[in-house]
């Protein structure tokens, strides 16, 4: 049963991946791929506050069961690091080596900010 939510869970995640990139695309005015950064670095906070609420938790089956949902299933199906990398590349070959670059680091490190900011956020929801 678990594997079958996780896989509705990454469905919905996907599902909600595309229509979030979609609404920013038709606002996006830069040249950049805002989209796919604000969809890592939700879903890094997302992930992050799953792992700072379970941290502290005990390992019962159905807090792993609800971990692995949520966090393999939808936040998996949501955040998508491979096209965060395509993007970099475009944006290399297109803007020049110093916007690719950019457009990776600012990915990076905001991604794991809002992580950490999630993992302390649900380390005091805990």
């Amino acid at each position: 049963m678990t594997t079958l939510l996780i896989a509705l869970a990454g469905g919905a995640g996907a599902l909600t991946r595309f229509v979030t990139d979609g609404a920013i695309a038709r606002r996006n005015r830069l040249r950049m791929p805002v989209g796919t950064v604000v969809i890592n670095v939700t879903g890094s906070f997302l992930l992050g506050l799953l792992t700072g609420l379970f941290a502290l938790s005990s390992a019962d089956s159905s807090g792993a069961a609800a971990k692995a949902i949520i966090g393999t299933g939808f936040c998996g199906g949501y955040t998508t690091f491979s096209t965060a990398s395509v993007e970099s590349m475009r944006l290399w070959i297109a803007e020049g080596r110093g916007t690719g670059i950019g457009y990776a680091a600012t990915t990076l490190v905001l991604g794991v900010a809002a992580a950490a900011a999630g993992i302390g956020v649900g380390h005091l929801l805990g």
